[in-house]
């Protein structure tokens, strides 16, 4: 028995030829949508990553202090550490070492954190623009958009366009 390995492109292939095919009986209108240009232009999208900077931007600004504080550490070490007493050396290159665990841990919290909030915010915000697309083309009366394994599109077909201008109406 021979197996059949399915693929994007084999199944946009054969909805392709159907539709094709069924093309001779009925006009077939079809769209196509670039995402990464939605990606970068919608205002949802911009608006999102302004909500993620606002919310983090303290963090931020507490892992920059740290990391001042560890430097400054630091040179009071390779200044100082000649004169020091082997004990007062010894725990301030502990305290140092202490600082950086904790840095790091607090590095990790935080791009977890980021990624988190932005994997919810990005879902929420593709929901609406599928939405949106969904909503043009029911309006316009798309047999089909294409939004992924395209190698060209043209102009007569994109209607990315059109998805921003009502993405900024829906905003």
């Amino acid at each position: 028995m021979k197996t059949f390995k399915i693929t994007v492109p084999l199944v946009i292939s054969i909805v392709a030829m159907a539709l094709f095919a069924g093309a001779a009986r009925a006009e077939l209108k079809i769209g196509f949508v670039d995402l990464a240009k939605l990606s970068e232009n919608a205002p949802q999208i911009v608006s999102a990553q302004g909500k993620i900077d606002a919310e983090f931007s303290s963090r931020e600004k507490e892992l920059v202090a740290l990391q001042r504080k560890i430097a400054k550490m630091e040179e009071e070490l390779s200044t100082n550490g000649a004169v020091m007493s082997e004990t007062e050396r010894s725990g301030k290159e502990r305290e140092i070492l202490s600082k950086r665990r904790e840095l790091k841990r607090s590095q990790d919290e935080f791009r977890d954190d980021l990624n988190i909030r932005k994997n919810e915010i990005l879902k929420q915000v593709n929901v609406e623009i599928g939405n949106v697309i969904e909503t043009l083309a029911k309006e316009e009366k798309y047999d089909l958009i294409i939004a992924q394994g395209v190698m060209f599109a043209s102009p007569r077909v994109d209607i990315t366009d059109q998805v921003l201008k009502k993405l900024s109406e829906a905003k």
